[in-house]
């Protein structure tokens, strides 16, 4: 009898336990996204901007070379806000590695690369590149393989190959997602005109792809602004929030926000159909906290938290990238006040119906237009003149 009573006991406990063992890491999540929010305003303070999403090294690009290809000569203006910010979350060290010429290669341990890797760092990537020039995987480039413990989320198991460095925490691109690949750039890196006008209008977020934004741009308010959101990286499975559904057009994924639903798993939603065409394995959600591109490092107001995500061919900057988490029931949000939120899943947004906003069109898509993604959508935009009633810190 008593150990029957013991055995109830237990049973009731292990819940409460594992509940507090989650409250404890979802706080934890938080102080670090925190952390991220203060090493954010103090880079802004020092340099009087925001780092970027898709900058650093490159341009004018010769021969094969294009910005999505990868290179071990410059990283193509492909690294993310969190490379810059390295510095200012206590990560000097590591800094001092990338922002110098390194000659250490994982590949070969013990012995110095000729020629080393430049200073910022080769893009992070670790796919063969195509370029005749050259021969290596930039996954023997130590920095883009560190995990860093600030950017990963204790609630998140995610961990080890084929990811680089992962991170749970990414830069809002706002509620639109045209050209948020490539910004006002062509593919060698030279300023387009034409891409430059796109962009002006359909970049909307906190952050704009290879461009600078500040402080001043956020003209409803760095309190009613998301600044980052929260990223569950992929285990390895076919979960719709981390592994990409991909193979549409950049049309589609600029006029259906749906455009993917119809691969969900009607019996189990959370994960795609089989047969779905999705991204490659090393291609999985927050895998590379050094490169720029949306799957990895960013996320916009488009799809309502925990929902797929979708892309356009084999992109990983074009598509509806929307926050999720490991949490019950949303995720932690950064503000551009460096407020940190938790957003339910279930929090308003808007006509899913319409497509994002881009120029040259008309009603609720016209550029300068109130997000047409409700509540969410214009939490997204930096300075669409929305008005945001609820409280959302409660």
């Amino acid at each position: 009898m008593v150990i029957a009573i013991i055995g109830v006991l237990v049973g009731l406990l292990l819940p409460a336990v594992q509940a507090a063992r989650e409250a404890a890491r979802r706080m934890s999540c938080s102080n670090n996204f925190k952390q991220i929010g203060l090493g954010l305003h103090n880079y802004h303070s020092a340099y009087k901007q925001l780092p970027q999403q898709l900058g650093g090294t490159g341009g004018n690009l010769q021969g094969g070379d294009r910005y999505y290809r990868a290179s071990d000569r410059t990283n193509n203006m492909s690294l993310s806000y969190l490379v810059s910010l390295t510095a200012f979350i206590e990560q000097q060290a590591l800094w001092e590695q990338i922002s110098n010429p390194n000659s250490e290669d994982l590949s070969n341990p013990g012995t110095l690369r000729i020629p080393a890797w430049p200073a910022m760092g080769p893009t992070a990537t670790d796919e063969t590149n195509r370029s005749p020039r050259t021969t290596t995987r930039n996954s023997s480039y130590k920095p883009w393989m560190t995990e860093i413990p600030t950017l990963r989320c204790p609630s998140d198991p995610g961990v080890g190959p084929p990811a680089m460095g992962r991170t749970n925490y990414g830069a809002c691109l706002g509620d639109a997602n045209r050209y948020s690949d490539a910004g006002p750039y062509s593919s060698r890196l030279v300023i387009s005109s034409f891409r430059a006008q796109e962009i002006r209008a359909a970049g909307r977020g906190t952050f704009v792809a290879r461009s600078v934004t500040k402080f001043r741009d956020v003209l409803d308010g760095l309190s009613n602004t998301i600044m980052c959101g929260e990223l569950t990286t992929d285990l390895g499975d076919r979960d719709v929030r981390t592994k990409a559904r991909t193979g549409l057009s950049p049309t589609v994924v600029q006029d259906n926000p749906l455009a993917c639903q119809a691969d969900l798993d009607p019996e189990r939603p959370l994960f795609w159909l089989d047969g779905t065409r999705v991204v490659s394995s090393g291609q999985g959600r927050g895998y590379r906290w050094a490169n720029g591109n949306a799957l990895f490092s960013g996320m916009n107001t488009i799809r309502p938290p925990n929902k797929e995500v979708c892309t356009a061919f084999g992109a990983t900057g074009l598509g509806m990238f929307p926050p999720s988490s490991r949490h019950q029931g949303g995720c932690h949000i950064l503000m551009a006040d460096g407020a940190v939120i938790f957003i339910t899943d279930s929090i308003e947004a808007g006509d899913q119906n319409i497509g994002t906003v881009r120029r040259s069109r008309t009603g609720p898509r016209a550029p300068g237009s109130q997000s047409p993604y409700g509540l969410w959508g214009s939490m997204g935009t930096r300075a669409a003149k929305e008005t945001i009633e609820e409280q959302l810190n409660q």
